[in-house]
């Protein structure tokens, strides 16, 4: 009995890693255009994308799954549970990446930024090989505590009809009427699956510093 429930919960393990990669991958992407709009020169801009990051992070991620899945999705461009959690997901890490890279962007030294321009970089090299490995860098360990976050926040997709993890727990919980076993089951799974995020960010985090020490 108890391998059989394993199992009916299990099926949505493929879908939650799914929903996290696919929306870590969106908002480590848009992440850094709304960063550099966000740093840039342009009065207009600066306003806008801090305006846009406060809006994103004020609102709790379901009412932007509802608005996007019931509303967009059901009006204007049909879409799959899926694909609007994805989108949804994707814009809420989209800001937040971007304010991970601010601050990384600020860790830097501002005389990493004065040598490249005194050896006569082109912004092209400055920022591929000189600013960017170190963004990076920096950026890791803020970046797989979101991502481990991320990865637990993608339960609430199952409000509209994902059947990630938490989706196939209630299911199994309904069916069995053993609500406890079924979510620690499901508690005991999420922990494996960040675990590994955890020890390979670690391991990557490591290697850069032992890299740049060299």
């Amino acid at each position: 009995m108890m391998e059989n429930m394993v199992l009916a919960i299990l099926i949505g393990a493929p879908y939650t890693l799914a929903l996290t990669a696919a929306s870590f991958a969106i908002g480590a992407v848009l992440g850094l255009p709304i960063c550099a709009m966000r740093q840039g020169k342009s009065v207009v801009l600066r306003f806008l994308m801090t305006a846009l990051i406060l809006t994103f992070r004020a609102i709790p991620p379901i009412v932007w799954l509802f608005f996007i899945f019931f509303g967009i999705g059901t009006g204007f461009v049909p879409m799959s549970p899926f694909t609007a959690a994805c989108i949804g997901l994707g814009l809420i890490t989209a800001v937040n990446m971007a304010e991970i890279y601010r601050g990384a962007l600020t860790a830097i030294h501002s005389g990493q930024w004065e040598a490249s321009k005194a050896l006569g970089l082109p912004l092209k090299s400055m920022l591929l090989e000189i600013v960017g490995p170190q963004l990076v860098r920096i950026s890791i360990p803020a970046a797989a505590t979101y991502a481990i976050g991320l990865l637990k926040d993608s339960a609430i997709a199952s409000v509209i009809g994902v059947q990630e993890l938490a989706f196939q727990g209630h299911r199994v919980s309904v069916q069995t009427f053993r609500g406890l076993d079924v979510y620690a089951i499901v508690a005991v799974i999420y922990i494996a699956m960040s675990l590994p995020i955890a020890w390979l960010s670690r391991t990557i985090d490591l290697r850069m510093r032992a890299r740049v020490a060299r």
